[in-house]
C-alpha cells in the first residue's frame, strides 16, 4: 500500500531493486488520488506522473501488474472506464479491482479485454469478483480472514492451471497475523510440482 499514500522516491525504488533477485517483480497499488479522489476522471497529469515515478522498477524489469483498486461506493461508469483504458500505455500490465457490484457486466469485461488490463480477482467476507479472464495474465488478490486446506488446494491448482497461460500474481492480504505469509509459501510449494500433478495441500 506505499505507493497507493505517496509516490515512490528513486533512492527507494533503488533500494528495492538492489535487495531482491532477479525475476522479481513488484506490484503496485495506484495512488489514491487516482482511483480514489479523481476516480479515474480527469486524471491524465496524476497517471502520468505516477507511472513516470515507476520508472526504475521499469527499467530494471522488475515492474509487475499496476493495480487499481476502485472506492466500494463508485458504481459502474463505462465511458468513465474506457477513457482512462485509452491513456494507459499498453507496454504497463493493469489491474482493475472493482467493489461494487454493478461493474459485473460484459461490457465492462469487454471494455478490459480490449486493453489487456486484469480483472483483479478479488475475495472478502463481503464480495467476491467473478471469475472472468479478462488479459494474458490473471491477477488474485484474496483477503478473507482464513482459507481451508480444502480452499487452498482448490486456489493451487487454480493457479497452475492458469499459469499454462500466463503470468500468475496471487496476494494474500493478511497483515497483522502470519496466515497470509504461510498461505503464500504453501502456494510457492505447489507451483514448483509438475503441471500434471494437481496440488493437495491438505496433506
Amino acid at each position: 500500500n506505499y505507493t497507493f499514500r505517496r509516490f515512490p522516491t528513486e533512492k527507494l525504488l533503488a533500494g528495492w531493486i538492489a535487495s531482491t533477485p532477479s525475476g522479481f517483480k513488484f506490484a503496485v497499488k495506484a495512488h489514491q488520488n487516482i482511483t480514489h479522489v479523481k476516480r479515474l476522471k480527469d486524471s491524465e497529469e496524476w497517471t502520468s506522473r505516477f507511472l513516470a515515478a515507476l520508472g526504475p522498477l521499469h527499467g530494471a524489469g522488475k515492474l509487475g501488474p499496476v493495480l487499481f483498486q476502485l472506492p466500494p461506493f463508485l458504481r459502474c461508469d463505462l465511458p468513465r472506464l474506457k477513457n482512462f483504458l485509452a491513456q494507459l500505455p499498453r507496454e504497463t500490465r493493469v489491474a482493475f479491482e472493482f467493489r461494487h457490484e454493478s461493474w459485473f457486466r460484459g461490457e465492462v469485461f469487454d471494455a478490459l479485454r480490449e486493453a489487456n488490463a486484469a480483472l483483479c480477482q478479488a475475495e472478502s467476507e463481503k464480495l467476491e469478483t467473478p471469475n472472468v479472464q479478462t488479459a494474458d495474465f490473471t491477477y488474485f488478490r484474496l483477503r478473507k480472514q482464513s482459507y481451508s486446506a480444502k480452499q487452498r488446494t482448490e486456489l493451487a491448482n487454480q493457479a497452475l492451471q492458469l499459469a499454462q497461460a500466463g503470468d500468475v500474481f496471487t496476494y494474500f492480504k493478511h497483515e497483522d497475523t502470519p496466515e497470509g505469509a504461510l498461505y503464500a509459501e504453501q502456494l510457492l510449494a505447489a507451483s514448483n510440482r509438475p503441471k500434471s500433478n494437481p496440488a493437495n495441500l491438505a496433506t
